[in-house]
């Protein structure tokens, strides 16, 4: 299983990364655990203060493999969907930021699970499609929440209705891409704004992944409630502190994740 999805570690940036080149990284039961686990060990390190999640090889990933579907459709689907939605929960909710490096093929469940990434950079030769009802079926992984939220609800209808393939120029128009790159300089584009992000103050950044996910679906008044005491929490914190002494004293912040 470990071999599935592989976690590596360069400081504080976690790399997660699903292994199954020959398969263009498609999500088999076995991955679909493989990948659950290794996200529950970076949600259990406190030391973890950016995450990167990759595929190897010349894809991000295909969605579900449905060669395996095919066997027993409900059951096998069960299987993988399963401990991807807990892994995709997991993601969302921690204070670690999580970037998408994505090349390639971009397709179906694969699609989804790049959308619940807060950042995604991708390489010029990106191709995304959504691809799920071609396969007869409905969006999984979170991809029917996160999309129309990324590109609106017109565009999502259309990307999930037509199944278009879309180049890295249109993602990066529609916002499914922060930033598109040259192909041999996104492994670098990706460290240095992991680097970026693993330096700044976790827990604030947690903090505002959280109101930023939840103000669509947030009257106001509950908002600015969540806002208050949020605001609370982190000014209580190491990271607040060290970033008010370095503004009063015109210096760069050293931030700790604290």
């Amino acid at each position: 299983m470990s071999e599935r999805v592989t976690l590596n570690r360069d400081g504080a940036i976690a790399f997660i990364e699903i292994c199954r080149p020959e398969r263009h990284n498609a999500l088999d039961v076995a991955t679909a655990e493989a990948f659950l686990e290794r996200c529950r060990e970076v949600d259990r390190d406190d030391g973890v203060r950016a995450v990167v999640l990759a595929g190897q090889g010349a894809s991000f990933g295909v969605g579900g493999d449905l060669n395996e579907l095919k066997a027993d459709g409900p059951a096998t689907a069960r299987k993988i969907i399963a401990p991807l939605h807990e892994a995709i929960a997991l993601l969302t909710a921690m204070d670690a930021p999580v970037v998408a490096k994505l090349r390639g093929i971009v397709a179906g469940g694969s699609m989804s699970l790049a959308l619940a990434c807060d950042l995604a950079i991708a390489s010029e030769d990106v191709r995304f499609n959504f691809a799920y009802t071609n396969a007869g079926t409905n969006a999984d992984l979170g991809g029917s929440w996160h999309l129309p939220r990324v590109v609106g609800l017109r565009n999502a209808l259309q990307i999930a209705l037509l199944n278009e393939t879309i180049d890295a120029t249109r993602a990066h128009a529609l916002g499914l891409v922060n930033k598109v790159v040259l192909a041999d300089q996104l492994d670098a584009e990706v460290a240095s704004l992991a680097q970026r992000l693993a330096n700044g103050p976790t827990q604030a950044m947690g903090r505002m992944k959280r109101l930023l996910r939840q103000s669509s679906t947030s009257g106001l008044r509950d908002h600015l409630a969540l806002e208050l005491s949020s605001f609370v929490e982190s000014a209580g914190t190491s990271d607040f502190r060290e970033a008010v002494d370095a503004i009063l004293a015109r210096r760069p912040p050293r931030f700790t994740g604290a």
